[in-house]
């Protein structure tokens, strides 16, 4: 008996310190980018990098990410390492466009969406 409790508590810390929470919520860490620049539409490395020295799209990520959401029809997404998420709340991600973030929230692993519960700054 001892053994299984210790082996569940065990599995319930591994969990937890891999992001994961009691219903499915899990921790996201990454930047608010642009849907365009993060999935190469006018990007090659997944960044504002090539669209910033340009000098076309604002000067900042914010501003690129801003721009390419509000006029060129993109949608605002976390970029975590080689990783992009849709967000199904753009209003919260509006806020952070540009930035480090923290999101709590679902993975629609099928259609890459995270359901977002919270965004914060990245710490």
């Amino acid at each position: 008996m001892k053994r299984i409790t210790i082996y569940l508590c065990g599995l319930l810390i591994g969990l937890v310190s891999m992001g994961y929470a009691g219903d499915g919520v899990r921790k996201f860490h990454g930047e608010i980018s642009d849907s365009q620049c993060a999935l190469n539409v006018h990007s090659t490395t997944h960044s504002h990098t090539e669209v910033l020295n340009s000098k076309g799209m604002g000067g900042t990520a914010a501003n690129c990410a801003t721009k390419c959401v509000k006029q060129m029809g993109g949608e605002f997404v976390l970029v975590a390492g080689k990783d992009v998420y849709r967000l199904d709340d753009q209003a919260a991600a509006e806020k952070f466009a540009g930035l480090k973030v923290d999101v709590s929230g679902t993975l629609d692993a099928k259609t890459k969406t995270i359901h977002v519960v919270t965004a914060e700054l990245g710490k």
